[in-house]
């Protein structure tokens, strides 16, 4: 993935931008923001629905039932520290996109040493978090919950079929549309919408008031039952909390993409950038392998004030509020049906759920719980295969011009190759373990990455982006603060492994 400097032979210096290796980022006025209105917010915010809604199957209906039925809702703290702080990463992460029109990985890679070396880093651990297709194989539980009306046996090879059968149909799913982003924005405005909906009116019947209190002194870390603070359990499985703890929201390179997502939603600079389109039904879109500036006057910082407000409906207004919710409900819909104490990961957690909802209400709503769990998981499956493929189709678009000049420059091209590549490659890691047991390996991955993207990022955005742009000091010790917090539940995490 080598890359080429363009620098005037008289220029005195290197502009920051292009000391790894990259070209500069090319002079262009900043484009105007929308100005929506009404339910004209629903056009213009995206990017934070598709990321809410791969975090709706990882931390919040997978993980966290597991821990909260296992050890109770006191640990719901650590979502709502988690949420926030992942909200601040996510508008940090949107503020380099809107300024350059380039996804974060570019940035990342525009620091020294090189752009070959911090694109291969970020290159493997994508792989690493999201190689291994664990939202199919545990979707596969609940499906095969529908067909048979019982939890599947361990290592029944029906379900390994089920799971293979989920994962490609994700992949065939990306092929069709006019841009892939579109695509997955409006499966997941469906996916939000019913879930949130449906979760709703679950804990509206079922769950108790003492239960509701209980969820609502834990996101403090307080335990209702014996009216004590209750930040971390005694002997706890601490892989298991640190799974949680990054996959609640999104999760490490989950929340990394979505700069990819809103450059090819079209936000600030995004707009002059490209996207991806879909094999068929899109049309050919040339996207720019490097990104651009725009001088900070005072009409450009008022359109960036319009983009700012965009960015911020889309995170705090979607993102924050849907994550919490999205495990607070699951949370009390869980233990009000399984006994705490219990350990349902083996089982096919959505399954576990289900099976224990009929045992109590009859296997009609048995039933719709499982779908709603298939539902789930395969929505996120699909976020995470285009996420993954996505990222390092840019990272190598970015990188190499012989990338960029293959098969016409299409970036097409690049991307459904990687994209048949994994798929071929998830058929055997659907073989290789339990699903929870790939779920947790990925989202322990996520908690590195954390600590390293927070601090990657804060350089990005205070040493290359003209100061008028840069974050605010509240902004930057958040930064800070998430690499720590984040790295001591990875220190939890690999303690526990020794």
């Amino acid at each position: 993935m080598a890359a080429t400097t363009i620098v005037d032979e008289g220029a005195a210096a290197v502009s920051p931008e292009a000391q790894s290796g990259l070209d500069p980022w090319t002079r262009a006025e900043l484009p105007e923001p929308p100005n929506p209105r009404g339910l004209g917010w629903f056009s213009v915010v995206g990017p934070g629905v598709i990321v809410l809604g791969a975090s709706i199957g990882s931390g919040e209906f997978l993980l966290g039932p597991a821990v909260f039925v296992r050890y109770g809702l006191s640990l719901l703290w650590v979502t709502a520290v988690a949420v926030f702080l992942q909200a601040v990463f996510n508008t940090e992460l949107m503020r380099y996109t809107i300024a350059t029109g380039e996804p974060i990985y570019t940035g990342f890679m525009r620091t020294r040493p090189s752009s070959t070396l911090w694109g291969w880093f970020y290159v493997i651990l994508h792989l690493l978090q999201l190689g291994w297709p664990a939202f199919a194989a545990t979707a596969s539980y609940a499906i095969y919950f529908l067909a048979a009306r019982r939890l599947a046996e361990p290592n029944d090879p029906m379900v390994y079929l089920i799971g293979v059968g989920t994962f490609l149909a994700c992949v065939a799913i990306l092929l069709v549309g006019r841009r892939i982003e579109r695509t997955l924005e409006l499966l997941n405005w469906l996916l939000v919408v019913c879930i949130l909906g449906g979760f709703v009116v679950l804990a509206a019947i079922f769950v108790r008031g003492e239960t509701w209190v209980a969820a609502a002194a834990g996101l403090f870390g307080f335990d209702w039952t014996s009216r004590e603070l209750a930040l971390l359990p005694a002997g706890a499985d601490y892989f298991l909390l640190g799974a949680l703890v990054a996959y609640s929201g999104a999760g490490g390179v989950g929340n990394i993409q979505l700069s990819n997502w809103a450059r090819d939603k079209g936000y600030g600079m995004g707009t002059r950038a490209g996207y991806i389109a879909s094999a068929v039904g899109g049309d050919a879109v040339q996207l720019a392998p490097t990104g651009f500036m725009f001088p900070p006057d005072a009409e450009n910082q008022r359109r960036w004030r319009g983009w700012w407000r965009i960015v911020r409906a889309d995170q705090w207004g979607i993102f924050f509020v849907g994550a919490i919710l999205g495990m607070v409900l699951p949370a009390v819909i869980y233990v009000t049906f399984l006994p705490q104490g219990s350990d349902i990961r083996g089982m096919g957690i959505s399954a576990a759920l289900a099976s224990a909802v009929g045992t109590r209400s009859g296997p009609l709503l048995a039933g719709a719980i499982a779908f709603l769990g298939a539902w789930i998981l395969f929505k996120t499956q699909l976020d995470n295969v285009d996420g993954m493929v996505r990222a390092i189709t840019d990272v190598l678009w970015t990188g190499s011009r012989r990338v960029r000049a293959w098969r016409g420059g299409d970036v097409r091209a690049v991307y459904y190759t990687l994209l048949v590549t994994l798929a071929l490659w998830g058929v055997v890691a659907l073989r290789l373990a339990q699903p929870i047991v790939l779920l947790q390996i990925g989202a322990n991955i996520a908690g590195v990455v954390f600590v390293v993207a927070s601090l990657h990022l804060l350089y990005v955005n205070t040493r290359l982006l003209p100061r008028e742009l840069r974050p605010p000091m509240w902004r930057r010790v958040t930064l800070v603060a998430m690499a720590i917090f984040y790295g001591f539940f990875v220190v939890l995490s690999a303690s526990s492994l020794s």
